[in-house]
């Protein structure tokens, strides 16, 4: 028997089929979509291989991909812009009393925005020598960008231009809003506080109200509230009490809203444009229960 004849014998053939096998095996458990890769990557975490913030940020970076401008951006009616006619000393006033670092500067209305007002060049304009006469002559250039703009579009075009804000404008030229490349990377990482957020205890996420109400911190999780109110709310789809309201309400609540879940009374207590923060919440008397 010659060689070329060896090579193909039912031996050597069994072993061509089986490493072929285990070949299309390793390539068919792949992941071929965004699911099956964030299934794969929630496996990897359960299995110890990586740990549970870096799943959340990994996860986050395929979100960012998907989610829009219009899904994270500052609405309108939370925008704190600055009319150009301002007298320097009430601009300053207000954007001490804002903590922020960019403004937009409109002209007769918010539509029309003229630019944008960084507060250290505000505070230059008002400390030096040959002081400014205007405040459009402080200010730089504003990018208006669509609701529509994909998240990792905008991040790309941020860190190139080295622009921090951007204007977001509607399908009728109008401003709808305004975003941050913070806004973008909290979708990554989480929330980033700086020194002008109000910090919170997360070692005293529950706290108790002199009128016998609670003070509960939307980031509490539901098996720490349940620990401390003796409840059995489930965790299986959300770890946190905010996430848990959030789903019951069926939209984002805003302050003053109210939900009542078994015994509980949620009052929205403190929110912003894109989470709520804190719940005020009232246990219901026994009495109450049967009609809540």
């Amino acid at each position: 028997m010659s060689e070329d004849d060896s090579s193909t014998s039912p031996e050597n053939g069994e072993k061509k089929r089986s490493w072929l096998e285990r070949l299309g095996s390793a390539f068919s458990s792949e992941p071929h979509t965004r699911d099956e890769l964030v299934a794969t990557l929630q496996t990897a975490q359960q299995d110890g291989l990586i740990a549970a913030d870096t799943l959340r940020m990994m996860e986050g970076a395929i979100s960012v991909a998907e989610l829009t401008v219009g899904d994270v951006m500052i609405p309108r009616s939370h925008m704190v812009s600055l009319p150009v006619e301002c007298p320097f000393i009430e601009l300053m006033k207000q954007v001490v009393d804002s903590g922020h670092s960019r403004f937009p500067v409109h002209g007769e209305n918010k539509d029309d925005i003229l630019g944008i007002l960084l507060a250290k060049d505000l505070l230059r304009g008002v400390v030096a020598d040959n002081s400014h006469a205007s405040v459009r002559e402080l200010l730089r250039p504003a990018v208006l960008i669509p609701e529509a703009k994909k998240l990792n579009v905008l991040l790309k075009e941020f860190r190139l231009s080295r622009n921090h804000m951007a204007i977001v404008v509607d399908e009728y030229g109008g401003v709808a809003g305004l975003v941050t490349i913070e806004d973008v990377l909290e979708q990554i990482v989480g929330q980033i506080d700086d020194e002008h957020d109000e910090t919170e205890d997360h070692t005293s996420q529950i706290a108790i109200l002199a009128d016998g109400r609670y003070v509960v911190d939307a980031l509490t999780t539901i098996g720490d509230f349940n620990e401390r109110f003796g409840a059995d709310f489930s965790d299986d789809d959300y770890d946190t009490i905010g996430g848990l309201v959030t789903e019951a309400v069926g939209h984002l609540p805003e302050i003053g809203d109210e939900l009542t879940l078994e015994r509980f009374v949620f009052r929205v207590a403190k929110a912003d444009a894109r989470r709520v923060q804190a719940f005020h919440v009232t246990i219901l008397p026994p009495e109450d229960q049967d009609e809540a």
